[in-house]
């Protein structure tokens, strides 16, 4: 078996970073280091974070200076592990399987370069961010039939791949999305795994939901160079998801989410649209 190094980010996740850290010490593979790179953190995770991994590597980043890509590259030319998991520090694995799980295609099929997890919603997840989830993973049928999806949340990487062909280090959003369909257009293999599973949603406000998809709309720029249109980029998006809601909220009973479904769609797939506006218009600008 290779020796494993898992890569724990956290930025004030108190609430979940003990879990975290206590079900990742209950695996059942324990050939591993745990490297754990903080984010400035104020509400006492980085202490929880040294008394879980108290002879590991652990240290934090200067308040401000977060660029995902480069984080990231950083933390793994400090591991030592043939094959480099990423789990965020949020993520709950929800048994002691859960690495050997993620780690199995890597070592069962040299093709495969890279894995990615299960995330189930958390109990407290409002109805769209669990229908999301539910959609987004789950057996994988459905976004598996996608464009594009990937989510380095909690995933595995060979230390060939990631070494040869590093995280973008300047990209401030999506730098998992980024880097997959990089490797995806050179036909590198990377498969999904049900049964890896970790707990993990985010209930986010409609501020954090303007900014969030505005970040991903200028990434989206960046990563496939595809102009956004009104009609078919925001306008019909919009309609099909919010529809999916309605169904989803009427079958489980949840009417009184459909006026909170139509607000959070509507800003989700604006901000998306006009992140990607953004950024050709910046690029333009610059030209």
């Amino acid at each position: 078996m290779p020796q494993i190094s898992i890569i724990v980010r956290s930025y004030n996740d108190i609430e979940y970073i003990e879990k975290t850290m206590q079900m990742i010490k209950k695996q059942n593979l324990k050939d591993f280091e745990i490297i754990n790179v903080d984010s400035a953190s104020a509400d006492g995770t980085f202490e929880i974070v040294k008394k879980y991994n108290p002879n590991g590597i652990v240290y934090q980043i200067k308040p401000g200076s977060y660029i995902p890509g480069k984080v990231l590259n950083e933390a793994i030319s400090k591991s030592k592990g043939e094959i480099i998991v990423f789990n965020n520090s949020d993520c709950i694995p929800q048994n002691e399987h859960w690495l050997e799980n993620l780690v199995k295609p890597l070592l069962e099929d040299k093709e495969i370069i890279s894995t990615f997890g299960n995330q189930l919603p958390r109990p407290n997840a409002i109805p769209v961010v669990r229908k999301d989830s539910e959609r987004a993973f789950g057996n994988g049928k459905i976004s598996a039939t996608w464009f594009h999806f990937f989510s380095l949340a909690t995933s595995a990487v060979t230390r060939k791949a990631i070494t040869d062909f590093p995280f973008d280090p300047i990209i401030q959003y999506s730098e998992d999305i980024e880097w997959s369909f990089r490797m995806k257009n050179m036909g590198k293999k990377i498969v999904y795994v049900p049964d890896a599973i970790v707990e993990h949603s985010h209930n986010y406000t409609l501020k954090e939901v303007k900014k969030r998809f505005h970040g991903e709309g200028i990434a989206e720029g960046k990563i496939y160079g595809l102009h956004k249109t009104f009609f078919r980029d925001f306008l019909k998006p919009f309609i099909a998801e919010f529809l999916r809601d309605i169904i989803y909220l009427t079958k489980n009973r949840e009417f009184f989410n459909i006026p909170y479904s139509f607000i959070y769609r509507v800003n989700q797939k604006y901000f998306v649209y006009k992140g990607n506006k953004d950024y050709f218009r910046k690029l333009k600008g610059k030209k």
